[in-house]
């Protein structure tokens, strides 16, 4: 699993090399980052360069208008699921914690997140992207993994390496910004910067517990047998 010098975005790194049983995840198929919104002429090349197929946006439609992405104008296809049924910002407001967000993300959402991975079957290199690329990303490219067979530990670490990947700059920035209008919200740091193994770990043993594992999620919401399939020969090796 590699980061990748995509200038302009952050937290743009590739998922192959991951172990799986007694395989690995292949490179250049699957990537995840934060938003593309600020890609500079050096960055969209290198975007370019990839030869990604297909971007899967899970923004909503105010984020989309406020930061639209960089491209460059190569026939690629952009595919919009946005992943919470209310507002990022409505999590500030509740001030809830990460678990509670990502636990909402998968009961609420779960048609949305076959939707992510029925895209990620569909074309080949593809990358799933939102604004910082932790939490809905972090969420879906963690499901996505398990369920094609991923090692857990894996799954977890990929998952968890974005907090050291967030600029501190950029985090302060944030983190004042928000306080300003949520002064006493407990949770506010986690949610804008952290990506502790723990609550993967925890997210990932309640779709043990509710549904067998995260492959059967996806089978309980539409998936075929032979989708998963396909997901399985898509991103191991």
């Amino acid at each position: 699993m590699s980061t990748l010098d995509i200038s302009g975005a952050i937290n743009f790194r590739d998922t192959g090399g991951l172990s799986a049983g007694s395989g690995r995840t292949r490179t250049g198929v699957l990537y995840r980052s934060g938003n593309l919104a600020r890609l500079d002429e050096d960055g969209i090349r290198a975007f370019s360069g990839l030869g990604i197929r297909r971007v899967i946006d899970l923004r909503d439609d105010t984020e989309v208008a406020g930061a639209p992405s960089r491209f460059d104008d190569r026939a690629l296809v952009v595919q919009r699921v946005p992943l919470f049924l209310g507002s990022v910002a409505s999590f500030f407001v509740e001030d809830v914690p990460l678990t509670e967000m990502y636990r909402r993300l998968v009961d609420d959402s779960a048609a949305r997140v076959v939707e992510v991975v029925r895209g990620v079957i569909a074309d080949q290199p593809v990358l799933v992207h939102c604004t910082v690329g932790k939490d809905r990303t972090g969420v879906t490219v963690a499901i996505t993994l398990a369920a094609a067979g991923v090692d857990r530990d894996a799954v977890i670490a990929d998952y968890a390496r974005t907090e050291a990947l967030l600029p501190a700059s950029r985090n302060r920035d944030v983190v004042a910004r928000i306080r300003q209008f949520h002064p006493d919200a407990a949770n506010l740091e986690e949610l804008a910067t952290k990506s502790p193994a723990a609550v993967m770990a925890r997210m990932l043993e309640s779709l043990d517990a509710t549904y067998g594992s995260p492959r059967d999620y996806l089978r309980a919401h539409g998936m075929s047998d032979d989708e998963l399939v396909s997901l399985d020969a898509a991103l191991t090796e």
